[in-house]
């Protein structure tokens, strides 16, 4: 038996490390590629050793941009990017908490008939509603702005059922308890469902800021700028279709950079984002 456990154990580890270098391949051949010269790498003969443009390329890529079909520098995409990501992350958390309270802890009428009107929206994502979507915020005069980035996209049905479901697992007593105390609605919400809320709201946040970093049909809608394009639409215009040559080096660099800050939101925020899905999960 123990035997058969260590043979088990050892092909498990075998299978995973499997796993990890089928991920891990194209990542690693991204961060090679971005340090080659270019000449290298459209004739096919670029080495999978690092190679001595590391500085150059970066430094092309963050402050200068590409010579090609966009020069806005990365360094902007990125910040376009990052305000886009945690306008939405934060508007989606506090626009849902706020309504999954409203619909657990308020009697009005009609209450359950809004809470499901909110939750058959999932059925309507951006694409399906893209045209009335894109006319509103351009009658707003919100094209090329961040209002018009993450606005639309700030409602979440699926973050309002989750706290809604969360909300009805929190013991009555507890309001009781704080309607003894003399404390109201604001400061129930404020003092005790905020922080028993904290790793729930961690775990949207992390889903929820990559969702926002990751959009890409949105922001190549309504930005017709370059000052205003997020990183992935950047990475798209990148890779030119024409007789030009693409620059393969900084389009590699990009694609690194663009990794970067989903996989530090990950990492900083990996055990309340565990321990939020488990009690979700609850």
């Amino acid at each position: 038996m123990v035997e058969q456990e260590g043979i088990r154990r050892y092909v498990a580890h075998v299978i995973l490390w499997i796993g990890i270098a089928i991920v891990a391949f194209p990542v690693y051949i991204a961060i090679v590629a971005s340090t080659q010269d270019n000449a290298l790498i459209a004739n096919g003969q670029m080495s999978l050793l690092p190679g001595g443009h590391f500085l150059e390329v970066y430094y092309q890529t963050i402050f200068v941009g590409t010579s090609g079909s966009t020069r806005e520098p990365v360094g902007n995409m990125m910040l376009n990017s990052l305000v886009m990501a945690l306008s939405i992350a934060v508007g989606k958390i506090a626009i849902s908490i706020i309504s999954a309270y409203a619909v657990v802890y308020f009697r009005f009428p009609f209450r359950m008939a809004i809470f499901w009107i909110i939750f058959i929206t999932l059925m309507l994502p951006v694409e399906v509603r893209i045209y009335p979507t894109y006319k509103i915020v351009a009658d707003l005069h919100m094209l090329d702005s961040y209002a018009g980035l993450a606005l639309p996209l700030i409602a979440s049905a699926t973050a309002t059922l989750l706290f809604r479901q969360f909300f009805l697992t929190v013991p009555d007593e507890l309001l009781e308890a704080s309607r003894i105390d003399g404390a109201g609605p604001l400061r129930f919400f404020w003092d005790t469902l905020l922080p028993l809320s904290r790793t729930n709201m961690a775990a949207l946040f992390v889903i929820l800021f990559i969702l926002g970093w990751n959009q890409y049909l949105w922001p190549l809608l309504i930005t017709t700028r370059d000052d205003m394009q997020t990183i992935q639409v950047g990475i798209r215009k990148m890779i030119t279709t024409t007789d030009a040559l693409t620059e393969w080096p900084v389009v590699m660099a990009t694609a690194v950079l663009a990794m970067l800050p989903p996989v530090f939101v990950v990492v900083a925020m990996q055990k309340l984002f565990v321990r939020g899905l488990v009690e979700t999960e609850k």
